[in-house]
């Protein structure tokens, strides 16, 4: 297939019209008129309905247009960096997210990032789930403890630590009973805590209360004394400060590592290594209390 022809087709498709499409561009209205017949008569397909005043795209002229028109767009984008030696961040940046940093960091993040390389356009989904990088085209993704996966590499931009909390008003029970708990995910009838406090190991017997899906929402019920709750340091940092919850003891088990993925079948674009830098700069020592703060400010 003639790439011209087909960048001809989506610019006329993109301003709906051969006059148009020529005046944008500075080319003749015949030559761009040219150049789709002669793709239309490569792929034996009308791609445009003309009218006496009119031009609306066929059914498969609009299946091309929007199949080939973001990979023309990357092409070119492509080629200017290769132009421009590469080191300006310019394009689309597709990541994803966790749902919890992007809920409490991400926001802030990306307003940052943008301000910083406005040539960039940053797309940002929040979720858990283990996303395909290459299929579903993204750039880069956030992923905590990541399972090992020989076709990415990353680094860790911040580490932080699960601890028990609750609220200082939540009754014991005396008889040594289990302790009412929150938590995310499937509820129990009751559950063994393994934790760690100054004085060595411990374990905590406790009965879920209530089963949440998200942990902004534990948190949020755990401060109004629902019961105790296994929460990231970094999201009840300035709780505990505050003296509105109280630290039970941490949570036995690895750290919470968050890491930076890419794939390692392409080169590292410029807008990726920009964000890195970006990440890099925002969490400088990458510990709970620093997540806390630039949350929090």
């Amino acid at each position: 297939m003639d790439l011209l022809a087909l960048a001809d087709f989506n610019l006329v498709a993109r301003h709906g019209g051969f006059g148009k499409a020529a005046r944008e561009a500075g080319r003749p209205k015949a030559t761009l008129s040219r150049r789709v017949a002669e793709l239309e008569a490569s792929l034996d397909l009308r791609l445009f309905e003309r009218g006496a005043r009119s031009l609306k795209l066929t059914e498969e002229g609009h299946a091309l247009f929007e199949r080939t028109g973001l990979l023309l767009t990357e092409l070119e984008e492509t080629t200017t960096a290769i132009a421009s030696g590469g080191h300006t961040a310019r394009g689309r940046l597709r990541i994803s997210a966790p749902l919890l940093f992007s809920q409490t960091a991400m926001g802030k993040l990306a307003a940052g990032f943008a301000l910083r390389h406005p040539q960039v356009r940053l797309e940002i989904t929040a979720e858990d789930r283990a996303v395909d990088m290459i299929e579903e085209a993204y750039d880069l993704v956030i992923r905590v403890n990541p399972e090992p996966d020989a076709t990415l590499v990353g680094r860790i931009f911040l580490r932080d630590r699960l601890v028990i909390v609750a609220s200082p008003n939540l009754p014991f029970p005396n008889d040594g009973g289990p302790v009412p708990a929150v938590t995310r995910g499937s509820m129990q009838q009751t559950e063994t805590w393994s934790l760690t406090t100054p004085s060595g190991p411990s374990t905590m017997l406790v009965k879920p209360v209530l089963s949440l899906s998200s942990l902004l929402m534990v948190r949020d019920a755990v401060c109004a004394g629902a019961g105790a709750a296994r929460l990231p340091l970094s999201l009840v940092s300035p709780d505990l400060a505050a003296g509105t919850l109280v630290h039970g003891g941490d949570v036995e088990g690895p750290e919470i590592a968050l890491w930076a993925l890419y794939p390692t079948r392409r080169l590292l674009s410029a807008r990726v290594s920009a964000f890195l830098d970006y990440l890099r700069e925002a969490f400088p020592r990458g510990t709970p209390d620093e997540l806390a703060a630039y949350v929090g400010a």
